[in-house]
């Protein structure tokens, strides 16, 4: 299910071209295909967390697998763009279900001493999702339509939540007699989505009206959201967890290495071809040699994370990934093919090496009964950091015009290096 999920989102970005051009369709209008997708993500996460630690994560996995299965299906028999960003937005919320208690089904399947190794295998998933992604698009619409792309989906979807009715481990719902309360998740949906939404109007340089009423709203729901679930014993944002030092650094530093990430994969495509004159075809070489070494480091990483500390171990390997961007930064368009695949396979070295212990961090450093919402917030700070990245990329290019991409870089290294600081004070935090 976790592999599904995550080669779905890169199958979808690969194909947008060829669904605009099926449709009839521009590219910003195609590009709703994906922000549909995200929103929806954004939105219900932190929602769906809360409601695994009252339902049971296995609960909401499977239903979570339900609605991506059925989106699925619909989104391969849309006909207009419209209703095809509609089913998309359906399967972001199955999406979300998975990926908010995705860790804490981990943390019940794994035993304590091994659990670095549980989240080094879904880190190895995930990573192989992302990179065979582009690959599998493409050689799917070399025969075929792209509904076929979704409408593929569907059987690997009924299968994965085959196995999973089968063999995931029964969880217990949550002892409260507090009812859930929707009006909070509401605003949870709304301030997240808003957030995401605004990062995005920044990104594609929306008229400052547009990008202040998106601010605007999210500032006001996300204070009446603190405000209404001040006392609550599982609350959806949850604040409770966050006022745990070795928790709230964990969090911090999953969101710097992810707004590192969100640099790296939006301004390298442009920084080799534009500023280093690379091909189309070495740029996406040099794209899968990230995203291949994350995948091998992820395992090995998170078994060495049953052995040393999370702290040294993120800390360590975002110095490797901020070493990695500011070499990359500083390169001319003389530089070899060979030396730039060594930068980015070190920063993929870096990524992998810090991915898996920090999440071992965040799962054991909350209580038993609170690790959905403790997965949710795994999630959250991921998607929020990709999205920061990206609005940072465009912020780049509206400030140094050509030459933003190379800036972005840099500041890529900037940010994962302040990533491996927040990771390092972790060894003074309890």
């Amino acid at each position: 299910a976790v592999f599904l999920g995550s080669l779905d989102q890169s199958v979808a970005i690969t194909a947008l071209p060829a669904i605009g051009a099926a449709m009839q369709r521009t590219p910003a209008e195609s590009v709703w295909v994906v922000h549909a997708y995200q929103l929806a993500v954004v939105a219900v996460l932190l929602p769906l967390a809360a409601l695994g630690d009252r339902w049971g994560a296995r609960k909401v996995f499977l239903l979570g697998m339900v609605l991506f299965n059925l989106a699925a299906l619909g989104s391969a028999c849309a006909t207009r763009l419209e209703w095809l960003a509609f089913f998309r937005a359906i399967q972001g919320v199955g999406a979300a279900g998975v990926m908010s208690v995705n860790l804490a089904l981990i943390q019940r399947i794994f035993p304590p001493d091994k659990l670095g190794r549980g989240a080094g295998l879904n880190a190895l998933i995930v990573g192989l999702g992302y990179s065979l992604g582009p690959t599998v698009a493409s050689l799917l619409l070399a025969v075929l339509p792209w509904p076929w792309l979704f409408g593929l989906q569907a059987p690997l979807g009924l299968m994965a939540w085959w196995l999973a009715r089968r063999y995931l481990p029964h969880t217990e719902a949550a002892k409260t007699d507090e009812p859930y309360d929707r009006v909070l998740a509401l605003m949870s949906a709304i301030c997240f989505a808003s957030l995401v939404f605004t990062l995005s109007a920044i990104a594609q340089q929306e008229s400052v009206v547009v990008v202040v009423a998106a601010l605007v709203l999210m500032l006001g729901s996300g204070y009446c959201l603190l405000r209404r679930q001040r006392g609550h014993a599982a609350p959806v944002l949850p604040m409770d967890l966050m006022r745990r030092p070795l928790f709230s650094l964990s969090v911090f530093t999953s969101f710097s290495s992810f707004t590192t990430q969100g640099l790296a994969f939006v301004a390298l495509p442009f920084f080799f071809q534009q500023q280093l004159g690379r091909p189309p075809l070495e740029t996406g070489v040099l794209m899968s040699v990230w995203a291949l070494v994350v995948a091998l480091m992820a395992p090995v990483a998170g078994t060495l994370s049953d052995r040393y500390p999370p702290a040294i171990l993120g800390g360590v390997g975002l110095s490797i990934l901020s070493m990695g961007m500011a070499g990359l930064g500083m390169m001319n368009a003389d530089v070899s093919f060979g030396l730039m695949a060594l930068s980015m396979a070190l920063c993929g070295i870096g990524f992998g090496l810090f991915q898996s212990p920090n999440l071992r961090a965040i799962m054991t450093s909350a209580p038993a009964h609170r690790t959905s919402g403790a997965s949710g917030m795994v999630a959250m700070a991921r998607l929020i950091g990709q999205a920061s990245g990206a609005a940072l990329v465009a912020l780049c290019f509206n400030l140094f015009g050509s030459l933003g991409a190379g800036h972005a870089v840099m500041l890529g290294a900037l940010t994962a290096g302040l990533g491996a600081v927040l990771s390092l004070a972790r060894l003074r935090a309890r």
